[in-house]
């Protein structure tokens, strides 16, 4: 069973960037599952710190994103929206080229908060980073 609100779309969020860190990092959404979202990062020029790995800021940038658009995939945009909170990383393998993929799932998703999990791999699966990331689900203000 699903946990999506609706029928959402990576195309869709993907549309919704530009302009944004998202965007200048080349983060894209790519999959949505049953119960996870998925993108992907590219390791280049604008991932990198000055010692030529993946600058763990970047990763939790790709953490967060997946996060939260997960959560507000999850809620009814009608009346809800979603905005992080708090967010830790560990990051546990240096990656210098190629691409990094996330997969953020829910592990809890409560009418005011979500926590999500994140975990990042390089190009053969191995993780390279963690984090969880606490969303809040606030009420959309009234437009009459």
């Amino acid at each position: 069973m699903s946990i999506w609100f609706g029928e959402p779309s990576v195309e869709w969020a993907n549309s919704r960037c530009d302009g944004t860190a998202i965007r200048a990092l080349g983060i894209e959404m790519t999959e949505l599952t049953d119960d996870s979202l998925r993108g992907r990062m590219p390791v280049d020029e604008r991932t990198r710190q000055p010692g030529g790995l993946l600058h763990g800021g970047a990763s939790v940038l790709l953490a967060e994103t997946l996060a939260s658009w997960g959560a507000s995939f999850t809620v009814d945009p009608e009346a809800n929206y979603c905005v992080g909170m708090e967010i830790n990383a560990n990051h546990l393998r240096p990656v210098a080229e190629g691409w990094v993929y996330g997969e953020a799932r829910p592990i809890t998703r409560g009418r005011t908060t979500q926590v999500w999990d994140v975990r990042i791999t390089d190009e053969q699966g191995r993780l390279v980073c963690v984090s969880r990331c606490t969303m809040a689900v606030l009420a959309k203000p009234s437009e009459y």
